[in-house]
């Protein structure tokens, strides 16, 4: 047994799951000291590799000595992972990736937070491996990062360059080489080619730096150069550097050894230096090396002759890999430079260089990105830019392609629900576009109009009111007729209507969708992608204001649209407007026919786009309610509490999504009988609905009627009367009498009524509420239904025999011929048991 505790397994030195770990250094030597530090300390579940203070830079081997670890203690582990930290979306990919190791569902198949999660849950528990390494490299911000750190029986590994590691987990400081170490580093690098005594004055002069023996090892190793000569050309190099005065933030010796080595190559291969500056404006990330494409524009000649010439790029990448400048994985796919070199590349040049070079970056940028933002297929081609975007000074940029490609990175970012993420992005250019072009260009415009579209989808309704209220205005003085003009304005026009369904405002939403179509079909024709999205909201509108049955019609004209793809077509497109029909359908009475396009739109949703994408999930309680107007409670209750778990996780209490699913969850717990859960989940609820949308939005009235359902079922007579006459007298000042919720509420009075007594009171308010549905969805809708049922059992237990049971055979034979005798809105009616009419809150 070893001294932490794991019993290495005979005859084994090979863990069962390796995944990431870069390759062992064949010239790694020494820091025999520090690794056995670093085995004794990581006993303690987590320990971080921080460098000594006095070189905060980099370039004393964090990374290398985390390799070496792994790879020499490997035989100890059961499994051993790598996880690059720059990015946090890079750590969940990683963790999501180790799911099929540990016989957990894949990201495809959950969603890569739910995957991460998976993973970091069946980590701590030890299942199926309890020994385990995880190595978080680069993990330079810990207070985002150590609370999804797993602590369990196996081992956490950090490298990074913050040193506040050290106050949250045990620490080991890294400083440069001891000169054996250096001396031992040199003889391996250079075999057969470098004295002790020459070692001894290299190591002397480079500071034993491990980066910049590195680098000198490299440059020997390929040139042959005799040391003296190097120490020569390494002193000349230092001087001219020291004397320019920069930079002296960095360790001397590792600018000296990077300035010879790039001059070296630049002797040997100039193409290869054109490259790596090119590489230094970058992140710090791996780059694609897709990058690098023949097809760039506005490019100088001599960097367009290298992207042209397959054989002589492919040689300029190699030498930076050989010459220890670049980082080149196994198979090619991405470049990787050491963020002190690139701080290195870029202070050597002027202004004037750094400006062209910078401006390289972008048109190759410009050339890689994907073509269309809304197709998820182009989404990882995104996502492997995405840590470059900032870094390479986008935002400053003029480049009108350049403002293309930075709208549709929050574009992409929109849709692929990382809407967070959109926002910082979006607060990241808008200042300097603001500064270079002034508020009125159109880019300003655009980026505003999707700032509004992200916010609304995080639930800020009244924020993106009135940013696209403000842009519109902004745009109409503005007065320009040209055709891009137009387009960003109609979109913002088409946002406007969502931002008044979330304020509550049904009949001016759909006022004004009814205007924004007809604009639409104008500009584009009646059967374009922007005239479509149109017809979507509108379709919501109809669904809000309880036409149902025109609802319906319109999310079919728009699924018949984007169904058969075309321009602009999306499949968020798709999902919004298939997810639509399906709602329609269901509030409209058919229950089956709503189940079946769910469970096709949800399945769509969680394969193209992901099951924890916003669309998806709105989808599921969609699904989950219809599952449950169905009678199949299992389904409802398993779908609504997984699809809960992913909106609490992913947005949070407050989101307008995750308030939605806990009143349906509530719903679903009073259809099971489980009352107490329905009730405190419900009461929750209420409150956040007060906080997010206001006392006067009808949600909360909607939200305020079932919790007053939930205080007749627990006896509670007089609070659950008073709750729904409120409800329903807020429900008529926002909506009027003849609306689906307002009657629904004046249903579920009328059984307050009747159980305390007073049937003469139910069956009259009853009777008036079924008039009124019965005009406004047909006499068998399930909704209408449940108010006759419950007036025919107040009418014939207040003994008015003759006109009850016409209503109650009536109402009987219906039920059976729309849901069926099983349904258990028939057995009720049949039993002449009150139903309870209950409201779920559509997305706006």
């Amino acid at each position: 047994m070893t001294r932490d505790g794991y019993t290495r397994r005979p005859g084994s030195s090979e863990p069962t799951v390796w995944g990431g770990v870069p390759p062992r250094n064949k010239n790694f030597t020494g820091r025999t000291d520090l690794l056995e530090r670093l085995r004794e300390g990581i006993a303690g579940e987590v320990t971080a590799v921080v460098p000594h203070a006095l070189h905060g830079m980099g370039g004393v081997g964090k990374t290398q000595m985390a390799v070496e670890y792994a790879h020499r203690y490997r035989g100890d582990y059961d499994l051993v992972w790598w996880v690059p930290s720059d990015q946090a979306f890079l750590v969940q990919s990683s963790l999501a990736a180790l799911a099929p190791f540990l016989d957990l569902p894949s990201a495809t198949a959950t969603g890569i937070e739910d995957a991460a999660q998976a993973v970091l849950d069946a980590l701590r528990r030890g299942e199926p491996y309890p020994r385990w390494l995880l190595i978080f490299d680069n993990a330079d911000r810990p207070d985002e990062l150590n609370t999804i750190i797993p602590r369990g029986p196996g081992h956490v590994l950090i490298t990074s360059r913050d040193h506040r590691w050290e106050d949250i987990v045990d620490a080991v400081r890294i400083d440069v080489f001891t000169r054996d170490e250096s001396l031992a580093f040199l003889t391996r690098r250079v075999p057969h080619a470098i004295t002790e005594a020459d070692a001894d004055m290299l190591a002397e002069s480079l500071g034993d730096l491990p980066l910049a023996l590195e680098q000198a090892g490299a440059l020997q190793a390929q040139t042959g150069m005799p040391v003296d000569e190097y120490l020569q050309l390494l002193d000349e190099h230092l001087s001219s550097l020291m004397a320019e005065g920069k930079p002296p933030e960095y360790p001397k010796s590792m600018t000296a050894a990077w300035a010879l080595s790039v001059s070296t190559l630049e002797d040997k291969l100039p193409e290869a230096v054109e490259l790596l500056r090119c590489c230094a404006f970058f992140g710090a990330e791996p780059i694609p090396r897709a990058v690098f494409s023949r097809t760039a524009e506005q490019l100088s000649p001599h960097l367009t002759g290298i992207l042209r010439d397959p054989i002589l790029l492919n040689r300029a990448i190699g030498e930076l890999n050989r010459f220890a400048l670049a980082k080149i994985d196994n198979p090619g796919r991405t470049i990787q430079v050491h963020r002190l070199v690139q701080a290195l590349l870029r202070d050597s040049l002027d202004d004037e260089d750094q400006d062209r070079i910078r401006h390289h970056v972008h048109r190759l940028m410009v050339s890689a990105a994907p073509d269309d933002p809304t197709q998820p297929q182009n989404w990882p081609g995104y996502a492997a830019l995405l840590p470059h975007v900032l870094a390479a000074g986008l935002p400053s940029c003029q480049d009108p392609d350049v403002h293309a490609l930075a709208l549709g990175f929050v574009q992409y970012l929109w849709l692929a629900g990382h809407h967070s993420s959109a926002v910082e992005y979006i607060d990241n250019f808008e200042g300097h576009w603001v500064a270079l072009n002034g508020e009125d260009h159109l880019d300003v415009l655009d980026l505003r109009r999707q700032r509004a579209n992200i916010v609304r989808a995080l639930g800020r309704f009244t924020e993106a009111y009135e940013l696209n209220q403000g842009t519109l205005a902004q745009m109409r003085r503005i007065g320009r007729t040209d055709e891009p003009f137009r387009d960003v304005q109609l979109q913002v026009v088409n946002s406007i209507g969502a931002d008044l369904r979330g304020r509550g405002d049904f009949r001016g939403a759909f006022d004004h969708d009814q205007k924004s179509l007809e604009e639409h079909e104008a500009a584009y024709g009646p059967d374009d992608a922007r005239v479509l999205r149109v017809v979507n909201n509108l379709a919501l509108d109809f669904g809000l204001i309880s036409d149902f049955r025109t609802a319906r019609e319109l999310h079919e004209r728009s699924y018949a649209g984007v169904e058969t793809g075309g321009a602009g077509i999306g499949a968020t497109n798709v999902l919004t407007a298939w997810g639509g029909l399906a709602r329609a359908v269901r509030l409209s009475g058919n229950y089956q026919e709503a189940v079946d396009l769910g469970e096709a739109a949800h399945s769509y949703g969680a394969d193209v786009l992901s099951p924890e994408h916003l669309l998806t999930l709105r989808t599921g309680i969609d699904l989950a309610i219809a599952y449950r107007r169905t009678g199949e409670y299992e389904d409802s209750l398993a779908l609504a509490t997984e699809t809960h778990d992913r909106c609490q996780r992913l947005f949070g209490s407050d989101h307008p999504d995750t308030l939605a699913v806990v009143v349906c969850l509530s719903n679903i717990h009073r259809s099971m009988n489980a009352i107490d859960a329905a009730y405190e989940m419900i009461q929750a609820a209420l409150i956040r609905y007060a906080s997010v949308y206001g006392e006067e939005h009808p949600y909360y009235h909607g939200c305020a009627s079932n919790v007053a359902i939930l205080h007749r079922v627990r006896g509670d007579l007089d609070e659950a009367r008073r709750a729904n006459e409120h409800a329903l007298m807020g429900l008529e000042k926002a909506l009027g009498r003849n609306h689906l919720y307002p009657l629904t509420v004046a249903t579920n009075l009328a059984s307050d009524l009747a159980a305390r007594g007073d049937l003469r009171s139910a069956h009259e308010l009853g009777t008036d509420t079924l008039g009124r549905l019965r005009a406004l969805l047909g006499e068998d809708h399930p909704m209408t239904l449940a108010c006759a049922a419950n007036v025919a059992s107040d009418l014939l237990a207040d003994g008015l025999e003759g006109e009850g049971t016409v209503l109650y055979e009536d109402t009987l034979d219906r039920y059976t011929r729309a849901l069926g005798p099983t349904h258990f809105d028939t057995l009720a009616a049949t039993a002449r048991h009150h139903l309870d009419c209950d409201f779920d809150p559509p997305p706006i």
